[in-house]
């Protein structure tokens, strides 16, 4: 069984221990909007069970939806969760808020979380690390597609949902971006592609003379080993910067192990230092690819503003797009 949310409102409704200030400041912000939330238990079928709680909720819901879809706003966002339930939900929250800017409405949204994911990706991950450490190693791709055909399925539920753009808030995932996204006639944002769109709207300047515009790069090996953010980065005319051997065993991983152990100021410390090792490096920005690192440092550590994260940039780019589809239609409501 898989939870799929579908969402057409200005408020979020989540469990407290999860996601406890999102409540707070969405309810605080749009305190009059109208809420209407229909979470569906369903095995990927499409059908849609009936339940005689809420039936005067889901009358309303079924007058406002045509029969075929779950939502059918142009503006429609599918979103399949990735291996992290919590990253899911820090995107969802910043998806809500960012897009409620400015008394703009609330993107309406499709979800598709689950869980059981977080064992096959990482599995996978470490095949595809493995692989690409050692030529003599022969692994199959039995794990592999095993993923992706269940990445896939949910990508097709939520088009059949209404969604009218898929996103994936998973560094993971993008592993298999061109797989997952073979025969999807919607627009499938690339979280590599949206940093790199950012990183060059921003018109940096090269740090020394005769070098290019560098772009550090702090993940884990696997997403290191997929080279997605490079060939991307690299396409667009930056110089990626890479951890070297010392940094990722003697900061990088002690650095998770401290988030692992609860010991924060430990990660600190060593996540500064990473950091400030690629900075001496000349690099114009560093970017944290690794959700076991995102929050670890505060948002006012000066060293922030050197950082960008790529859950940042898929959130703003998604908003981008759907309020130029609204935009859009208003003008050929004109």
């Amino acid at each position: 069984m898989k939870f799929i949310v579908g969402m057409s409102f200005h408020a979020l409704n989540c469990p407290p221990s999860l996601l406890s200030n999102v409540n707070k400041t969405l309810y605080r912000t749009r305190p009059t909007s109208p809420l209407s939330l229909l979470l569906a238990q369903t095995v990927e079928s499409g059908n849609f069970p009936q339940s005689s709680k809420n039936s005067g909720t889901c009358a309303t819901i079924r007058k406002r939806r045509s029969p075929k879809h779950l939502l059918n706003q142009p503006n429609t966002v599918g979103i399949i969760g990735g291996a992290s339930v919590s990253s899911t939900l820090i995107f969802l929250e910043k998806l809500v808020l960012w897009s409620a800017r400015d008394a703009e409405d609330c993107l309406p949204f499709v979800v598709c979380s689950d869980p059981s994911l977080n064992e096959e990706l990482m599995l996978s991950t470490l095949l595809h690390s493995l692989k690409t450490r050692s030529s003599q190693i022969n692994l199959n791709d039995d794990d592999s597609s095993i993923v992706v055909e269940n990445l896939q399925r949910k990508r097709a539920f939520l088009e059949k949902s209404g969604a009218r753009c898929i996103v994936m808030p998973c560094h993971i995932s993008h592993t298999w971006h061109t797989e997952i996204s073979e025969g999807c006639s919607l627009p499938f944002l690339h979280i590599g592609e949206c940093v790199a769109s950012e990183l060059k709207e921003a018109n940096l300047k090269p740090l020394e003379a005769g070098n290019g515009v560098r772009i550090g790069l702090l993940a884990g090996d696997g997403i290191l080993s997929a080279g997605f953010y490079q060939e991307i980065l690299q396409s667009q005319g930056f110089e990626v910067v890479l951890p070297d051997k010392a940094t990722i065993e003697h900061m990088l991983i002690p650095a998770v192990e401290s988030v692992n152990k609860r010991d924060m100021e430990g990660a600190q410390n060593l996540l500064r230092i990473a950091i400030q090792v690629l900075l001496v490096r000349a690099v114009n920005v560093v970017i944290l690819a690794s959700n076991d690192l995102r929050g670890v440092l505060p948002d006012d550590d000066p060293l922030m503003n050197k950082c960008i994260d790529p859950m940042d940039s898929l959130a703003r780019s998604t908003i981008k797009w759907a309020r130029s589809i609204k935009k859009v239609r208003k003008r050929s409501a004109k």
